[in-house]
């Protein structure tokens, strides 16, 4: 087993615990690694030291740990120590070094304890004992390397990943843009005015409201998460396509509450319409159309998982090339 250093397992936890934190509070780490990865990667690592201690279950133990360093053995009174003896002395027990000692010389220990007690001593005066030897050189080094690496690699979250503070932490300037650029992309599907806003605060959508948007059916309010407004916002000044479930989603919901605003009040429908739309709109904000259409197949594809906890999202039998709900018939792929 390794000394002077961390054991692999808790190592491993650490960093487990330390990336997974890193990835909730940094967007630009959620868009560069997909939701299920560090989850998996983190449940993945549990499983083996499960699988590792059941296996162990049934066999004889194996030795564990590293045997007492001289320091240790110099902090708990020196080598006499180590097999220590328990006897009782005029009605009291008392410890007593018994490492190498004969039966006679115990005894005579004994008596001298309990002279020393009845005078109200200690029952055993220790010797000195040693100073310990000091570490080899190498391994105080690699405890020392071991500590400047878990440094940097904190400094490397907290300044590095962690700085990019999402939505928040685009200046005024820069949500307004965004803004601007969305509400008149939801206006082109729309065919009136419209207004994206996106609702830093959490009074329109969010976790509370189990909702990345709403709009108005038929109006010209469209509210949006700042993770939907940020991750379009990437994608349009900075050209980071990013996640590509998390861009797709970005881009159908976007063109979903664009729908709403259109009149569109069926939630099935906005589905169906936000996706075949949103090949248009992944192109004007930056996407390449091949690239656009994969997104907008995959949100159709996953549209019936997803619609299991709100049936109402869950796009009609007529969404398909050559259907009724088909805004471009004739013209293949679908969407």
């Amino acid at each position: 087993m390794e000394t002077g250093s961390l054991p692999h397992a808790r190592r491993l936890r650490i960093a487990a615990v330390v990336l997974l934190l890193a990835w909730f509070f940094s967007p630009r780490l959620q868009s560069w690694v997909p939701l299920w990865l560090p989850f998996l990667g983190f449940a993945a690592l549990e499983a083996h030291f499960l699988v590792a201690g059941l296996r162990e279950r049934g066999t004889a133990p194996g030795a564990r740990g590293r045997s007492p360093q001289p320091e240790d053995i110099a902090e708990l009174g020196g080598e006499e120590w180590l097999e220590p003896v328990l006897v009782r002395i005029d009605g009291d027990d008392v410890w007593l070094p018994g490492t190498g000692k004969t039966d006679e010389e115990v005894a005579e220990l004994i008596e001298e304890s309990r002279e020393r007690l009845r005078r109200g001593e200690p029952p055993y005066e220790p010797e000195e004992a040693e100073a310990p030897a000091s570490r080899p050189f190498r391994r105080r080094f690699l405890a020392r390397v071991e500590g400047v690496a878990v440094l940097a690699a904190l400094a490397f979250v907290l300044f590095v990943l962690l700085r990019d503070g999402g939505w928040d932490g685009l200046d005024g300037a820069e949500r307004a843009r965004t803004e601007a650029l969305l509400s008149s992309q939801a206006q082109r599907i729309a065919g009136h005015e419209a207004r994206v806003h996106c609702d830093a605060e959490g009074e329109a959508v969010g976790i509370v409201q189990h909702a990345d948007g709403l709009a108005e059916i038929g109006g010209s309010n469209a509210y949006l998460t700042p993770a939907i407004c940020y991750r379009l916002h990437r994608l349009a000044f900075e050209a980071d396509e990013g996640s590509f479930s998390q861009t797709a989603r970005a881009i159908a919901v976007l063109a979903h509450e664009s729908w709403h605003l259109r009149g569109e009040a069926n939630e099935g429908i906005a589905n169906c319409y936000a996706f075949q739309s949103g090949v248009s709109l992944g192109r004007r904000l930056g996407l390449s159309e091949r690239t656009a259409a994969r997104m907008m197949r995959q949100q159709l594809a996953d549209n019936a998982t997803v619609a299991r906890s709100a049936p109402a999202y869950l796009v009609p039998a007529e969404c398909r090339d050559g259907g009724s709900l088909d805004l471009a018939p004739g013209r293949s792929p679908f969407p």
